[in-house]
C-alpha cells in the first residue's frame, strides 16, 4: 500500500501518519523530520534548508526529489509507504510520478486532510514539539508524555512563519491536488473534529480490505 498525506501545515498528517504506520506495518517517510534530522547533524543540506524553513519557504524541489529518492529506494520501502509531506508543487508531483515509474510502482491513494485557514493558524501559532520524537502538543505544554523531554516551539512554527507558510501552501500546494485527481485517487478527508474521528475517516477511505474510497 502506496500512500501519500496531504494537507496544510498543522492538519494533523503525521498524527495520521503514524496510525497508519503502526496498523499497517510500512514506514512513513515525513520530509519535515528528514529535513529537521540533517539541521540538528549540521550536514551541508541541513546548514541550506534552515535559514529557508526558519523563513516559512520551501527547500528546492532537487534537494527533495533527491531524499525522497534514496528513502524510496531503501528495502523497508519495498511493501509500502506513507508520504508526508511530498509532494508540495507541481514539479515535484510530476518527478515523483517519474520515479513511481522507475521503481516499478505507484501511488495507491492520496488522503487529503482539509482543514479551515483559520483553524490551521490556530493551531500551528504557539503548538510545541518534542525535539527527541517529533510529536507535537498544544501551548502550555511543559514536557512530552512519551520520554520527558522539555518541549520546544520549531522557528517554522513562530508567529511571523505561520502565515507564510500557510500563503505559500495555498498558492503552490493545492494544485497538485488537481494533479493527482485526474489519477482519481484523492479521498478529501475532513480534518476537524478529535484525533479518533479523523482516524475513523482516513481508515474509512482506505478500506480494511484493500478498497478504496473517495
Amino acid at each position: 500500500m502506496n500512500l501519500l498525506l496531504y494537507g496544510a501545515p498543522g492538519s494533523g498528517k503525521g498524527t495520521q501518519a503514524n496510525m497508519l504506520r503502526d496498523r499497517f506495518g510500512i514506514p512513513h517517510i515525513a520530509t519535515g523530520d528528514m529535513l529537521r534530522a540533517e539541521i540538528q547533524a549540521g550536514t551541508p543540506l541541513g546548514l541550506e534548508a534552515q535559514p529557508i524553513l526558519a523563513r516559512g519557504q520551501y527547500v528546492p524541489d532537487d534537494i527533495m526529489i533527491g531524499m525522497i529518492r534514496n528513502r524510496l529506494g531503501k528495502p523497508d520501502c519495498a511493501g509500502g509507504f506513507i508520504i508526508d509531506g511530498f509532494p508540495r508543487t507541481i514539479p515535484q508531483a510530476e518527478a515523483l510520478d517519474v520515479l513511481m515509474h522507475e521503481l516499478g510502482c505507484s501511488l495507491d491513494r492520496v488522503l487529503y486532510l482539509k482543514v479551515d485557514v483559520s483553524e490551521l493558524l490556530q493551531r500551528l501559532s504557539g503548538r510545541l514539539v518534542c525535539p527527541t520524537c517529533q510529536r507535537t502538543y498544544p501551548p502550555s505544554t511543559a514536557a512530552c508524555a512519551s520520554d520527558g523531554t522539555p518541549l520546544v516551539q520549531r522557528d517554522d512554527d513562530k508567529a511571523e512563519a505561520v502565515r507564510p507558510r500557510i500563503e505559500i501552501y495555498l498558492s503552490k500546494t493545492v494544485p497538485v491536488l488537481e494533479h493527482y485527481r485526474g489519477a482519481g485517487i484523492v479521498s478529501e478527508i475532513d480534518g476537524r473534529g478529535t484525533i479518533t474521528e479523523i482516524t475513523g475517516r482516513v481508515l474509512a477511505a482506505i478500506g480494511e480490505n484493500g478498497r478504496f474510497h473517495a
